[in-house]
């Protein structure tokens, strides 16, 4: 199929560079193009240039833009929208004033949604997630990975495994899978931490391995949680098995974490609202992506990483929604953008490059994913006009989103 865009006002996100990723004083800059045309051939962008230019094209079908924008599809790196029902009580109850940890102690948090996961089926936890799959593509993500970390049984997080691997096949959004048993510990190892970190690594990641149902391993390595030697064990355990590391660090305190993935090669290091001096200059020089949750910190009321300083310090950062039941109930990367240049001070240009092709550094696919660049999988969205880049972010509940083009094909959703 040739897919034909006309009367672009403006590409947003063009990077003919072949870099994986955009670091430092480079976030400030995306490329642009103005009063443009793009060309998608067998879901791959083929070409694009300026209006006046256009050359005779048969195409299968053709989107004429009106003079809106066209960005890159979202890539969103760290979502766990497999789950079952809602955590509206827990919400009640920070609003009370309990806090993320005292609402965990008391058998909420990651737990609650655990047991909710054990009743349901895999054909329902399928068809609910499915819901939230088709709402993240309509507000214009293209790229998702999706955890486990509700199930903590084997039998459990297979279950979670395997549903987002159905996703992955009947989908038309592209999707990275990440297995991770240690989000919490298991109601029947409470008190037996070392020996869940034993199961997780003898008996949960070869199963995972066995069915080929993971991309990544992550580890909730944080006060509370897992400890820096737990989560070491179980990345040294993934990689035998061909699992990069993706983990949870520095949400609840300076935990180690950070340290420890970039010893380990972790892909990215997540959440970061804990974060000094000595954790951006472990960071500096590897090739692990500090990646942000802005959407969590605001919706816990919690401090926001210090994105300011990473990016003035030469990092890559990139933005992520963590969508999930308890602490960040949204998968909107566009309000995730806004926060990030609301609370975090980053302008238009950096949130765009560290939601697009930032984030698919994060899942290991930027080559393939994350900017408007000649060889590169179409997936995007076109807006309706808008006076200026730094709009999208300002008027960040504004409806803007006018076609959604994934793998070189208009995608209808169920929000359309």
């Amino acid at each position: 199929m040739r897919l034909l865009i006309k009367n672009i006002g403006t590409i947003v996100g063009i990077d003919q560079s072949g870099r994986e990723r955009v670091a430092g004083a480079d976030m400030a800059s995306v490329g642009t193009l103005d009063d443009a045309w793009l060309v998608a051939e067998r879901g791959i962008i083929s070409d694009y240039g300026q209006m006046s230019r256009l050359p005779q094209i048969d195409a299968d079908e053709t989107i004429d833009a009106g003079g809106g924008m066209l960005f890159p599809s979202f890539c969103d790196s760290h979502t766990h929208i497999v789950y079952a029902g809602s955590r509206e009580q827990e919400f009640l109850d920070k609003i009370n004033g309990l806090s993320y940890e005292q609402i965990a102690k008391r058998g909420g948090g990651i737990l609650n949604s655990a047991d909710r996961l054990h009743a349901a089926s895999e054909d329902e936890l399928y068809r609910q997630a499915m819901e939230r799959v088709d709402e993240i593509i309509s507000m214009g993500t293209g790229l998702v990975e999706i955890k486990s970390g509700y199930g903590l049984s084997t039998e459990d997080e297979l279950k979670m495994l395997r549903v987002i691997r159905r996703i992955r096949e009947t989908s038309p959004i592209a999707v990275r899978s990440t297995f991770l048993g240690a989000h919490a510990v298991a109601r029947d190892y409470i008190g037996r931490q070392s020996e869940y970190v034993d199961m997780v690594c003898r008996e949960m990641i070869p199963a995972v391995a066995a069915e080929n149902l993971a991309d990544f391993v992550d580890v909730f390595c944080d006060k509370g949680f897992f400890t820096v030697e737990e989560t070491e064990r179980i990345m040294r355990c993934g990689a035998k098995y061909g699992m990069r590391a993706k983990i949870h660090a520095n949400e609840l305190d300076i935990s180690g974490g950070v340290e420890a993935g970039v010893r380990h090669g972790a892909l990215s290091v997540d959440h970061l609202e804990r974060m000094g001096d000595e954790q951006i200059e472990a960071l500096l020089g590897s090739r692990t992506m500090p990646t942000m949750l802005p959407g969590a910190a605001f919706f816990l009321s919690m401090s926001y990483p210090p994105a300011r300083k990473m990016i003035d310090a030469g990092l890559a950062v990139a933005l992520a929604s963590d969508y999930n039941p308890g602490s960040s109930p949204s998968g909107n990367m566009r309000m995730v953008t806004a926060l990030a240049s609301i609370k975090m001070k980053m302008t238009p240009a950096e949130a765009i490059n560290a939601a697009t092709i930032n984030g698919a550094a994060a899942m290991g696919e930027s080559q393939r994913y994350g900017s408007i660049t000649r060889g590169k999988v179409a997936n995007m969205f076109v807006t309706r006009p808008m006076p200026s880049l730094a709009w999208m972010p300002y008027a960040y509940q504004t409806p803007v989103i006018r076609h959604i083009v994934l793998g070189g094909k208009p995608i209808k959703t169920l929000q359309s």
